[in-house]
């Protein structure tokens, strides 16, 4: 039977979810690495339970004690100190041993070692030192069975150096062809002297993908060609046409050009472009500069925009000719989308970095608590736990039902729509 929850703020009726329990029978069927990610997460029961299948185990090898009703090779060694994991809490416990007297060794008991691998708890502690917690007060804020120890702060922080290793480890040797990647948007995020780039791509179904990541001092063109370089070796997907968002970076530019060739096609962020022409502006006009400029962007059609920056640059010169060079200066990749023509269904996505700026964002309120980057790692560790932590966090694109026209139009204009055609006409012959 299902409850009924009033809410009287709302003043509507919500019906609360029923929890599924568990039979006993059910539960003796589980096994046993599923039985350890249920006990620990009761803790007072937990550890009477663990007792309890630590004793059955024996019993299963070296039968009762005082008794000889077991498997004749094994037999009880007497008992040592121990500890095991409940949810990130080290309990110290007493194991029993147990010992094969034919080959004259220890047996590992298989239900204690479970118990002592704390690779799930480990990812309880990396969520909370992520979400802010301190490595030195961990202790007073998550112990919760006075008898758990190694809470220190030096062993919080060994086991969030191992957690957030597998993350890096996890992204940066994440395979990419499962991904069909229409857009690529790349940007970097200042880490002290230190840059890292980040790589996001956009699936056709409008899903965000973190790809990769790179530690470097800045966007040069080395750099960059070596980070697309190693996207494309772990699978990345661009024979069907990319469209490449980025901010205006030379370095990022030109090595789109060598990596993609013809395949990738250019969108300039027209926030950048705009501000860009306004700082050589005097404060007095840079308002009235930014509206224009705004509005020539926000024309619907190429022919309409295109007339309105003309207009602008040909009034600009009057005033500023180093504002009319910054304008002209890649001003025709400010209106790929326009002459696509989906500059008004992806406009609100694709026309700024504003996507990836975001993420940056959600980066920074997991990292910018940091004061001091002691090592290469400890940055690359912190920036792949976040991304992946907030990648779930990530929202569609804003017009991504358009994306299937986008590719068509990619394919038209590097002119590989009509191979493609004949490949299906192939297919479909054979």
């Amino acid at each position: 039977m299902k409850r009924v929850v009033k809410n009287s703020k709302k003043s509507k009726v919500k019906t609360a979810k029923t929890v599924d329990v568990k039979r006993l029978c059910e539960y003796e069927q589980m096994e046993v690495d599923s039985k350890a990610a249920l006990i620990q997460e009761l803790i007072p029961l937990g550890l009477m339970h663990i007792e309890e299948m630590l004793q059955a185990e024996v019993f299963r090898l070296a039968g009762e004690r005082y008794k000889r009703n077991g498997q004749p090779e094994y037999k009880r060694w007497g008992s040592q100190r121990g500890s095991v994991y409940i949810k990130d809490q080290k309990i110290p416990i007493k194991v029993q041993r147990v010992r094969d007297v034919r080959n004259n060794k220890e047996i590992c008991l298989n239900t204690y070692e479970r118990f002592q691998k704390p690779k799930e708890v480990d990812e309880g502690l990396l969520r909370r030192v992520l979400h802010g917690l301190s490595m030195r007060n961990y202790r007073e804020c998550s112990e919760a069975i006075p008898e758990a120890f190694s809470l220190s702060s030096s062993t919080v922080s060994r086991r969030y150096i191992r957690a957030s290793s597998r993350k890096l480890k996890e992204l940066m040797e994440r395979r990419l062809e499962r991904y069909d990647i229409v857009s690529l948007v790349i940007d970097g995020k200042r880490f002290g002297e230190d840059e890292i780039l980040i790589a996001l791509g956009i699936t056709g179904e409008g899903k965000k993908v973190v790809l990769g990541i790179l530690q470097a001092a800045t966007e040069n063109y080395t750099v960059c060609r070596d980070f697309l370089m190693e996207l494309v070796e772990r699978g990345l997907r661009y024979d069907k046409g990319l469209l490449c968002l980025i901010d205006g970076a030379k370095g990022i530019r030109k090595a789109i050009s060598e990596v993609f060739g013809k395949y990738a096609i250019v969108q300039r962020c027209q926030w950048h472009k705009r501000e860009n022409v306004l700082r050589y502006l005097q404060k007095n006009a840079q308002e009235e500069s930014r509206k224009r400029l705004q509005n020539a962007y926000n024309q619907e059609t190429y022919e309409k925009a295109k007339r309105a920056l003309q207009s602008i640059r040909k009034e600009l010169r009057t005033v500023n000719e180093s504002a009319v060079r910054s304008l002209e200066e890649g001003l025709e990749e400010t209106l790929t989308l326009h002459r696509l023509g989906l500059h008004k269904e992806l406009k609100r996505s694709f026309t700024t970095t504003n996507m990836i700026e975001s993420v940056m964002s959600m980066i920074g309120q997991k990292t910018d608590k940091v004061d001091y980057w002691r090592n290469s790692s400890q940055k690359q560790r912190w920036v792949a736990t976040s991304l992946l932590y907030s990648e779930n966090r990530l929202n569609k694109v804003c017009g991504y039902k358009c994306l299937s026209r986008l590719r068509e139009a990619i394919q038209k204009e590097i002119g590989i729509a009509k191979s493609t055609e004949e490949e299906k006409k192939v297919v479909l012959a054979a």
